[in-house]
């Protein structure tokens, strides 16, 4: 079957060259590069098979994502996506307990929860009962500093664009979900509740706690929601939490992920910003909405 090899690179930091792409065309006998975007993006068909290792040998260090997908069906339906240094460049949690002088200790179970060494649920409880009578107006405060991912606006529009539906799944919690649904312009959006009594926060999530199993199920719910096939989805996320979603979803992708969900996931990017999301699907620059 053929395949088609995106290579993508982020062009404020570096340029994708031709010498580069005839390079990785070289040693995977691949066809005529399309251009995507001039030194950003470009396809490369080919029939052969070969290894991930040969394609980084070709690449010879260079900061360039490279993403292998079928030639056919490129273009998906669904896109469902983590927010937390997905969607937003933060982890928002560990920057609501900055506010009570508890980042260093919550970040710390947090990156730990997120490669997968702890229990997510039991993390999430233990972290937000440290916030017990943290006042409300700290979640305004870390919603005011919290940053966008370079295309997080570009891959939403371009897909809504084109008739995909999009939601945004979080083990984060629904307070940022909502505001980043609506900025972004996602067409849904899942997360955790974080309690308060009208003042502060009482140290308690909302049950039951959307985990790794929950986000899966909101892929299968939206998948049979819309008349799709699995094949028609694309997810994205960076946390052992994305796994499930990841492994199952027609095209999953590891955004800047954590250790073990880069060592497990089909197809990561590590360089580029969530227009390579788009570029994976055959999307043109001239074709990128930049807003909705």
């Amino acid at each position: 079957m053929r395949r088609i090899v995106t290579l993508i690179a982020n062009p404020a930091e570096f340029v994708l060259t031709e010498t580069i792409v005839a390079r990785v065309r070289a040693a995977i006998a691949g066809g005529e590069p399309d251009w995507l975007s001039s030194g950003e993006a470009a396809d490369l068909p080919t029939d052969t098979m070969f290894s991930r290792a040969t394609i980084l040998a070709a690449l010879e260090g260079a900061p360039v994502d490279t993403i292998v997908s079928p030639a056919e069906g490129r273009r998906k339906k669904l896109l469902i996506a983590d927010m937390d240094s997905t969607i937003v460049t933060s982890e928002t949690l560990d920057e609501i307990a900055a506010h009570a002088g508890l980042k260093d200790r919550i970040a710390a179970i947090t990156r730990r929860s997120m490669n997968g060494e702890i229990d997510f649920s039991q993390a999430l409880r233990e972290r937000v009962g440290m916030l017990k009578g943290l006042s409300l107006d700290a979640l305004a405060k870390t919603w005011a500093r919290t940053a966008l991912t370079d295309g997080a606006r570009e891959l939403v529009a371009t897909m809504r664009a084109n008739g995909a539906v999009t939601a945004l799944v979080s083990g984060g919690f629904t307070y940022f979900t909502a505001r980043v649904a609506e900025e972004v312009g996602f067409h849904i959006h899942r997360a955790n509740v974080l309690l308060d009594d009208g003042a502060a926060l009482t140290g308690e999530v909302g049950e039951p706690i959307l985990d790794r199993d929950a986000k899966l199920a909101v892929l299968r719910e939206l998948v049979a929601a819309h008349g799709l096939e699995m094949s028609d989805t694309m997810a994205t996320g960076d946390g052992a939490n994305d796994l499930a979603m990841l492994r199952e979803a027609g095209m999953g992708i590891a955004f800047r992920a954590k250790p073990i969900v880069a060592a497990e996931a089909r197809a990561q990017v590590d360089h580029a910003g969530l227009r390579a999301l788009l570029f994976a699907q055959g999307y043109r620059a001239t074709d990128i909405v930049a807003k909705r």
